[in-house]
């Protein structure tokens, strides 16, 4: 039994939910996705929250929530893409799980976000451009944070699950025996 947890990290639209809602399945581990436990417990959408309360206050949120969720014991985490702005929150995640980086180049976000409306920080201007400048700031944040990268270019959700499983079990981190599927 995996009682180790495993946060995914990256940018809006890297695979973090899909990925690590199917690990958690076949690891018999209980799935979190941070935006959707704030969005729950605020009672409110994450877009709403940015509106009413500016980056700033939605992020000091993100803290607690962060704090309190890499508390947990043997889950499969995954966190919204700005998380790691703050060094609390890279602090939290590094010391208490194992961190995947989910790697996804600005183009190929904006390919798989094009039709997307509920990204806020996407919503004015140009969206290419916009991950283009998220990406240069976040990257050596996510990579500082990180104990593994995963390029995940264009492959399926399941796909990349495997490769983040394998990379997870070649670094002894979980055991053939930890699988469920």
């Amino acid at each position: 039994m995996v009682t180790h947890s495993i946060y995914l990290i990256g940018l809006m639209g890297a695979g973090k939910t899909t990925v690590g809602r199917t690990l958690a399945q076949r690891l018999g581990l209980r799935f979190i996705d941070s935006d959707h436990e704030i969005e729950r417990e605020q009672g409110c959408p994450i877009s709403t929250l940015f509106s009413r309360l500016g980056e700033a206050g939605f992020r000091d949120i993100e803290a607690r929530a962060i704090d309190a969720l890499t508390q947990l014991e043997g889950i499969v985490l995954a966190t919204g893409g700005g998380a790691v702005l703050r060094p609390e929150n890279r602090k939290a995640l590094h010391e208490r799980g194992t961190v995947v980086y989910l790697r996804a180049t600005p183009d190929d976000l904006a390919h798989r976000l094009r039709n997307d409306r509920n990204r806020p920080l996407l919503q004015q201007g140009d969206a290419r451009a916009k991950l283009h400048e998220l990406f240069r700031v976040r990257d050596p944040l996510y990579r500082e944070t990180a104990h593994f990268v995963m390029d995940t270019g264009r492959p399926s959700p399941a796909l990349l699950t495997n490769m983040v499983q394998m990379q997870l079990e070649l670094a002894g981190v979980l055991s053939a025996a930890d699988r469920r599927d």
